[in-house]
């Protein structure tokens, strides 16, 4: 039997979610024989090896299979997993991710309605350990993997693009574009440089191809303590900066001004909605909306040196 989809999984020390991420597959009401999961280990030091490997000696009715990527950056752990899977769809999901009942069907009779798609995104439910904060907010709750972009499904437009941790492509076109581009490496080291997901969609659109959501292709992701630091927002926040000033400037120097002055644009309305949160006596908003296009702002005025 063909197999359908490949569901990449990249992990960097994820052994307390990594397991729940590949059983939630595993749940899938579909043959098992039509998809597989390969894990790529981004060099993670805890037991991600040990726990996956035994998930895999207990599961031989499931096709998963377990790689270390030494290379650092989910740009370059993804690809290895592309290039290791043989679906004719490849989807990525997060190593804290859950794919909720259904999921790998409604991606399978999605691409077979719509001949003409040539990727996918699907909701992202955020599942906070153990609550959503009183600060959290629409504008600032997309730095913790929070995506719904339309109540049906719909092409995206006006430049947006889905989310690396629920992302599917058809394989041919993953390929055509040299998959994603290790300047834009996620995490690398102590360093964030993100955009690889903007930069992957946005060639594949110059190609010509139509990227699909379906509020159907649902996942929830983890969102755990440690992810509601302004530490934590401050990597997220100036990675999406850093991000944006390589691709800039492969472009060349008007295109770097040019993001420069939308950036200082966008803390100024940030600051408008600030003071919204403020006036509807909801002041724990208001500060961190602003934060987060400051900290994007620095990131971008960084000098970043990335090495491929």
């Amino acid at each position: 039997m063909e197999t359908a989809i490949s569901v990449v999984i990249c992990s960097y020390n994820r052994e307390a979610y990594i397991i729940e991420a590949i059983d939630s597959l595993y749940k899938q009401d579909i043959d098992k024989q039509r998809y597989e999961v390969i894990v790529v280990d981004n060099n993670s030091k805890d037991n991600t090896a040990e726990k996956v490997k035994a998930y895999i000696a207990a599961h031989p009715d499931m096709q998963v299979a377990y790689y270390l990527e030494t290379r650092q950056g989910a740009s370059y752990a993804r690809n290895t997993g592309a290039e290791k899977s043989k679906g004719q769809l490849i989807c990525c999901m997060d190593d804290d991710a859950v794919a909720m009942p259904g999921y790998l069907q409604n991606i399978i009779t999605f691409f077979e309605q719509h001949p003409d798609a040539t990727g996918l995104g699907g909701r992202i439910i955020p599942r906070y350990i153990p609550s959503e904060p009183k600060w959290m907010s629409h504008y600032v709750s997309s730095l913790v993997g929070n995506f719904d972009y339309s109540p049906v499904a719909k092409p995206f437009e006006n430049g947006r693009y889905p989310l690396e941790s629920n992302m599917i492509v058809r394989r041919e076109d993953f390929f055509a574009v040299g998959g994603f581009n290790t300047s834009l490496p996620g995490v690398k080291g102590t360093l964030r440089v993100g955009g690889e997901g903007k930069e992957f969609f946005y060639k594949l659109i110059e190609r010509g191809g139509i990227i699909y959501y379906d509020p159907a292709v649902i996942v929830h992701h983890v969102v755990e303590v440690k992810k509601l630091t302004s530490e934590y927002m401050y990597r997220v926040a100036s990675g999406i900066g850093r991000g944006e000033k390589v691709r800039m400037k492969v472009k060349g120097g008007t295109a770097v001004h040019k993001k420069s002055l939308e950036y200082l644009f966008k803390l100024g309305a940030s600051v408008l909605i600030g003071g919204y949160y403020l006036l509807q006596g909801k002041p724990a908003k208001t500060w961190p909306v602003i934060q987060f296009r400051i900290d994007v702002l620095k990131g971008y005025w960084e000098p970043v040196h990335v090495q491929d």
